[in-house]
């Protein structure tokens, strides 16, 4: 009995402790200033011209009275049907979280109330570590104290995400074209079922899983006394249309833009926390508005016959490393998903041109040779790789590296790769300033290794910057609301090639699109050459499930993937969609340019007319002929050389 009363007597106290805890928190909750709502996460982005062109929190606010009583009703079923009784934590409703998770062995069931949520989506990331948990707590706490209810839920449904449009106002107009204040009940239990996963729930990308959800919230608002059964099937069996982007062009690719600023600036250690948490600042951006339209429009144009076929595209400005343009995806409202900064793919051909760099800076030239055909290689394990170029397609003799590159030979670039060793394309890829850790590996030289795209860009901006290693950037400068610099971006260079080498070998990239390599084989990109009018560096890359292309002069960089997120295989009419997109967007942005936009002929480098395919100096029968350019003292002679005899672990499959 003693046992007892002394365990109920500790339980006593530790409730009483747990009472007075709970109070104090709340007291000093109520003690400490109100947050800033208004201005919370508020950030105001500026592109190049220093022009707003999307506000974090500048959405269209409506009041609370001026939102059809339909969403308030179908929001609070699905959402936080106790939000009117509790302190900002549904205690019950996480119990029952816990036992139904801890049964099931996985987390089905989540227990966030609005407050919370509304607390997460104002000050915080997304991060699921403890510390974001209880800064999350102690700000719901927070807003309970200094603001009502009614407050509260209209903030939440002012800045709540339905699917790449940001409060309820904006997303009735884009899906309905109406009024929050004239949405149907049909409507409304639409829009509020799209912020659990705004992806998979918009009706526009999943209109199947939009609707069993839209089923599920009908029945709670059935239960919960908010319409009748007969209320509930009439909505469910209506008929939608939905708008969509038609009012909205820009926001299909803008907001990938503005999340890689967001990211950014989180990475931006000199700004402090505070006001990444209160908000109110300015962040002047290197949008350029024009380009990013150019490559919006050339997306939807050049790629509309595969609606399924997934985009990343980044364009830069080399000699700065300035991010001008970016998408992530194909429409940011069907998903969220940066493909540019994110995902990470295997690159293909397009890691050739790296390793032929390393190639020229150890003695090779346009004119060096290897023969180009089947062939497996053996090592020392007793191990083999056999290679082999798209379509099967070999010449089955010698051809120069200025060839090897117009036509992405697989057999020439691992024949390189094995003669210089397998370290050098890794270290030559850090040198140019990719993150990626790569395997030393043979095949590593028609890219097998997973690289993200804007990593790629990178090592890519240092040939087409001339050889200075610029890491590419987005932000260019912060300020508070009041104009006081809190942050300010320096370019840095660091000359991490020879130049002259560099322009040989960005010379050599046209050839993916010249006439005069028109032969055995076609130049990867022959296709486009009718809409080149400037001239371009350009290097394609392909893989079964990816197509790649990057391609630039000194004033653009343009790189773009395309595929599946799912891996599917892709088909080589992919590839071509891809292509033509690259082109007319850098055309489209460079139509203003005087001149074609190349670099300057070093003073050590020479131009040499010779046959393309053999590399051998051109005469009078040389049928076609073509400029290249090597260091003074290495353009080729009659007899070219050959260095197929130099890898002992090669042999050819008769």
């Amino acid at each position: 009995m003693k046992k007892w009363k002394k365990l109920g007597k500790l339980f006593g106290i530790v409730i009483i402790v747990l009472l007075l805890t709970y109070i104090s928190i709340y007291v000093v909750a109520k003690l400490m200033p109100k947050l800033p709502i208004n201005s919370a996460n508020s950030f105001y982005l500026y592109d190049k011209n220093n022009e707003l062109f999307t506000a974090g929190n500048q959405k269209e606010w409506v009041s609370l009275d001026e939102i059809s009583p339909y969403v308030i009703d179908a929001t609070l079923s699905i959402e936080d049907k106790h939000f009117y009784q509790h302190q900002g934590f549904d205690f019950l409703r996480i119990l029952k979280a816990l036992y139904i998770n801890f049964t099931s062995g996985q987390t089905k069931q989540g227990a966030s109330t609005i407050t919370q949520q509304y607390a997460k989506n104002l000050f915080l990331d997304f991060d699921k570590t403890w510390s974001r948990k209880i800064d999350e707590a102690w700000l719901t706490i927070r807003l309970e104290v200094h603001y009502s209810k009614d407050k509260i839920l209209e903030g939440y449904l002012n800045t709540i995400n339905y699917g790449g449009v940001f409060g309820i106002e904006n997303a009735s107009k884009y899906y309905f074209n109406k009024k929050a204040k004239d949405l149907t009940l049909a409507e409304a239990s639409i829009l509020a079922g799209i912020p659990k996963d705004p992806t998979h729930y918009s009706p526009i990308s999943n209109e199947l899983a939009a609707k069993e959800r839209q089923s599920m919230i009908l029945t709670l608002m059935e239960k919960n006394g908010y319409i009748t059964e007969a209320q509930k099937e009439k909505a469910f069996q209506k008929e939608l249309t939905y708008v969509g982007g038609e009012n909205d062009h820009n926001l299909s690719t803008l907001m990938y833009y503005q999340d890689a600023v967001i990211q950014e600036l989180k990475s931006i250690k000199t700004i402090p926390t505070s006001f990444l948490k209160t908000g109110g600042l300015k962040i002047y951006t290197n949008l350029d508005p024009t380009i990013q339209k150019n490559m919006e429009t050339s997306m939807n144009e050049d790629l509309k016959e595969n609606p399924d076929l997934e985009v990343a595209s980044v364009v830069m400005e080399p000699k700065t490393g300035k991010v001008l343009a970016t998408t992530g995806g194909r429409d940011y409202k069907k998903s969220q998903y940066n493909r540019a900064t994110s995902a990470k793919r295997q690159v293909g051909s397009s890691i050739k041109p790296f390793l032929y760099y390393e190639a020229l800076e150890n003695g090779f030239t346009p004119s060096t040779t290897f023969k180009s055909e089947k062939t497996t290689f053996t090592f020392q394990s007793n191990t083999t790789y056999s290679p082999e170029n798209y379509n099967s397609n070999y010449p089955n003799k010698q051809i120069s590296m200025a060839a090897a590159l117009a036509y992405s030979d697989n057999i020439y670039a691992v024949k390189t790769h094995l003669f210089l060793g397998e370290d050098s394309l890794v270290n030559i890829a850090k040198r140019v300033g990719i993150q990626e850790k790569l395997k030393p590996i043979p095949s590593l030289a028609l890219g097998t290794n997973e690289i993200n795209l804007l990593d790629m860009m990178e090592g890519y901006n240092t040939l087409a910057s001339g050889g200075d290693k610029i890491k590419p950037y987005f932000i260019r400068k912060v300020t508070d609301k009041d104009g006081n610099v809190l942050y300010s971006y320096k370019v840095k260079k660091e000359n991490v090639l020879n130049r002259s080498i560099v322009f040989i070998l960005n010379e050599m990239l046209t050839s993916s699109y010249a006439q005069e390599f028109i032969d055995y084989n076609f130049p990867t990109c022959i296709n486009i050459a009718p809409k080149i009018t400037k001239k371009y560096a350009i290097k394609t890359g392909t893989t079964n499930t990816d197509h790649l292309i990057f391609g630039y002069n000194q004033e653009l960089l343009m790189g773009i993937w395309a595929g599946y997120d799912n891996n599917k295989e892709s088909d080589v009419k992919d590839g071509n969609l891809t292509k033509n997109m690259w082109v007319d967007t850098m055309e489209a942005s460079l139509k203003d340019l005087k001149g074609n936009g190349w670099y300057e002929i070093p003073n050590n480098v020479v131009g040499v007319l010779v046959d393309p395919i053999s590399g051998k100096p051109a005469n009078e029968s040389t049928k076609k002929k073509k400029m290249l350019y090597y260091l003074k003292g290495s353009e080729p002679f009659e007899e070219s050389k050959e260095l197929d005899d130099l890898i002992p672990t090669m042999k050819t499959i008769e």
